[in-house]
């Protein structure tokens, strides 16, 4: 899809705006976005990412195949060492197998993040901002309680009253 603005690039910002039950959708490239105002953080792909962490082979003082990269997922077959050169995971049984492994990659990703949250516009009302903040606390709130950690619950519910 090219740039709705400069009408050359490719438009990699897509932008959907409700306004009076209107939808509106604008297409941007990086460039032209940044000119319109719109904050974009450029992020690196995951799988590149992944790739490129994963390659980076043993540690020093490893041998060169690890037990953990031989572990295969019992479902599909899928190993470490085969993800480090695919990219890709088999099934969705390999993230309970190699959750271990995984989920520093995905934080690291993620910016510290293992939940799918989206993207937020940057010039977001400011009800929306709290709207989400508050569930996120809620969240947290949850977990806390689950966890048996009562002086954090007690935190965050008290952060919670403030917000209503």
């Amino acid at each position: 899809m090219i740039c709705q603005s400069c009408k050359e690039k490719t438009a990699t910002v897509h932008l959907t705006e409700i306004t009076n039950g209107q939808r509106s959708e604008r297409h941007l490239c990086q460039e032209c976005a940044q000119q319109h105002g719109l904050a974009v953080k450029t992020q690196i792909p995951l799988n590149e990412l992944l790739s490129t962490l994963l390659s980076a082979g043993p540690q020093a003082g490893e041998g060169s195949s690890s037990p953990a990269s031989d572990r295969a997922c019992p479902v599909c077959g899928m190993t470490l060492k085969r993800f480090s050169k695919e990219t890709l995971l088999g099934c969705s049984h390999d993230y309970e197998e190699f959750g271990q492994e995984l989920m520093p990659l995905i934080e690291q990703t993620q910016n510290g993040k293992h939940q799918h949250c989206g993207k937020v516009p940057s010039r977001r009302p400011q009800e929306d901002q709290k709207n989400v903040a508050l569930n996120n606390l809620h969240h947290q709130l949850e977990a806390a309680v689950k966890n048996e950690d009562y002086e954090t619950a007690a935190r965050l519910r008290d952060q919670i009253k403030s917000y209503e």
